[in-house]
């Protein structure tokens, strides 16, 4: 049994699950909270999240008995590895029967069998410092099979098994590895690390949706930088993000200036934990090394961002991220360099087709353009900032004005062919197109100077004059 003062940790973990627990016990089953939610209460870690992970040695069919007269919702689509969801007061409960699974070799997918036992299950878990529970209902006790609780105090991460063992279950936790060293400044076990150099290769047997779902995760860790960096020198990220260690190069190697990974890594710690944020980040800079050319003594990276922009849709497509995510980050990408032309000064235009071409993630780009100054001359990254500042001055003055996020021709096409007196072709694309560069030049027109503006463009390329307005 642990001590009082310790159990007084779990205080909130007891009262969310009390009533849960006691219909369990009441029916004659054990439960038990495990993993992140005892972890958490440990470390006295605040989660945005009321979830809680429990197992138990109930079967599905029970566990499901047990909680629907209960819960205000149940799910299932975790039956077939026996997890049986349930809500209840805002809170969601993720229940499943003690496990004893493993992977085949060359299987991407695991071979469920239920366990009988707790200890059996905390030793299919991932890291010690996840192996870790407490029984709910009656009177509670803390459960460390697998000294989870003083590896979390010496921020060691191990594995409860062999690591050998641990990662032929699931290569996948290879990678989850980074992300638990990130968010808890944890030290990887010697023979941990030294199983992930003997058994990475296996990480390819694992589906692009799992990965892609563990480097979000990662990436939405404060500071993911020492997980990326471990990704790279333990060669996890050579089997789907190759692009990665590919950054390590020297930008400039007369003046040894930091080496583009460096500098990605320094970018990605200084945005938001934002998960599209973050990627686009991670993604900005991966077309240096194709377009890397040494000029005069220096080094030039012309057109990285548009190499990178399509070297990023490559990619994520692989991973099999959403199209509008790929979208998403791949337009950021493309754009993040284009603030620096404004030292050269903007018209009012330029600044208008700024924020249209950004459209909806203008603030991230510009977040994405502000942390991606990682230089330590000072006088330089305060320059960088200032203009910045008259940027985002400017384009809160226009849009004052006017709706920059609306910038559209003053005529649609329907307008347009009545005002021309001309059918659907393509001379209805050139003309909007003519009216949306005035838009972008001069602002609002109204439509009334549109219809002008556009009369006089059809007369100077030789088009039937328009009626006048009375006759149409």
């Amino acid at each position: 049994m642990a001590t009082d003062p310790m159990m007084q940790r779990f205080g909130d973990l007891f009262a969310a699950t009390q009533p849960l627990a006691q219909r369990f016990t009441d029916a004659g089953y054990e439960l038990y909270a495990v993993g992140g939610c005892v972890r958490d209460a440990l470390l006295q870690v605040t989660s945005k999240h009321t979830d809680f992970d429990l197992t138990t040695n109930a079967r599905p069919d029970e566990i499901e008995a047990i909680v629907k007269p209960w819960a205000s919702a149940t799910w299932d689509q975790g039956r077939r590895f026996g997890t049986i969801g349930c809500n209840r007061d805002g809170n969601d409960f993720e229940i499943t029967t003690f496990r004893a699974d493993a992977y085949e070799p060359d299987s991407r997918k695991p071979i469920v069998t239920f366990g009988d036992s707790i200890r059996e299950d905390l030793s299919r878990r991932d890291f010690t410092i996840n192996a870790l529970a407490i029984k709910l209902g009656g009177v509670p006790e803390f459960i460390d099979a697998f000294g989870g609780l003083t590896d979390l105090m010496a921020k060691r991460l191990k594995t409860p098994l062999d690591p050998a063992i641990s990662f032929e279950d699931d290569p996948l936790r290879m990678l989850r590895a980074a992300r638990f060293l990130a968010r808890f400044d944890l030290t990887p076990d010697p023979e941990l690390v030294a199983a992930i150099g003997r058994d990475h290769e296996r990480l390819k047997i694992v589906s692009a949706e799992r990965i892609r779902d563990e480097l979000d995760k990662l990436l939405e860790v404060p500071v993911c930088a020492p997980g990326l960096t471990f990704l790279v020198e333990h060669h996890l990220a050579d089997h789907f993000l190759p692009e990665l260690p590919g950054l390590s190069l020297e930008q400039d190697p007369l003046h040894h200036h930091k080496d583009v990974f460096t500098h990605t890594l320094a970018v990605v710690d200084k945005t938001t934990p934002e998960r599209i944020l973050r990627l686009a980040a991670l993604f900005h800079d991966v077309g240096k090394p194709k377009t890397r050319n040494f000029v005069d003594g220096g080094v030039t990276f012309h057109h990285h961002e548009v190499v990178g922009a399509r070297m990023t849709k490559v990619r994520m497509e692989a991973l099999k991220y959403s199209g509008d995510d790929v979208a998403t980050v791949v337009r950021l990408v493309e754009l993040h360099l284009r603030f620096h032309t404004y030292k050269m000064g903007w018209s009012d235009k330029a600044v208008r087709r700024y924020v249209r071409d950004a459209g909806e993630h203008l603030e991230r780009l510009n977040e994405l353009t502000r942390c991606d100054c990682t230089t330590r001359n000072a006088a330089k990254a305060k320059q960088l900032s200032k203009r910045m500042d008259e940027l985002e001055d400017r384009i809160r003055v226009l849009s004052a004005q006017e709706d920059l996020k609306a910038q559209r021709p003053d005529l649609d096409g329907e307008e347009v062919m009545a005002q021309l007196g001309v059918g659907p072709s393509r001379v209805i694309g050139e003309a909007l197109e003519f009216l949306l560069d005035l838009r972008l030049d001069e602002g609002p027109l109204g439509k009334e100077e549109a219809a002008r503006r556009l009369d006089a463009w059809w007369k100077e390329r030789g088009g039937a004059e328009a009626p006048p307005p009375s006759s149409r």
